[in-house]
């Protein structure tokens, strides 16, 4: 077990159900190794945010923000990369 306890917020968990089925143990993977590392090497800041972040797992990014302090990481959105940055 890591050091960071991973919370999912219900988008997360809404965006999710609409991934194609041969992807999702790919993302359960990937969220479940940022308790080890919230800041893994393929993780990037996005811009205009102070703790928000994205790993890319295939086609699709996973949005989380990375509390050091509470040592908590949360899941915001799981969607594929055409819809991922669009304003809304």
């Amino acid at each position: 077990m890591g050091s960071y306890k991973v919370l999912w917020k219900k988008s997360a968990e809404r965006d999710l159900r609409n991934i194609d089925l041969q992807q999702i143990p790919r993302i359960i993977k990937a969220v479940e190794s940022l308790e080890d590392d919230p800041f893994p090497p393929q993780s990037r800041k996005l811009r205009g945010s102070k703790q928000t972040y994205r790993i890319r797992v295939g086609d699709y990014r996973i949005i989380y923000q990375a509390d050091i302090k509470a040592k908590v990481v949360i899941i915001y959105h799981i969607r594929h990369r055409k819809v991922t940055y669009r304003k809304r």
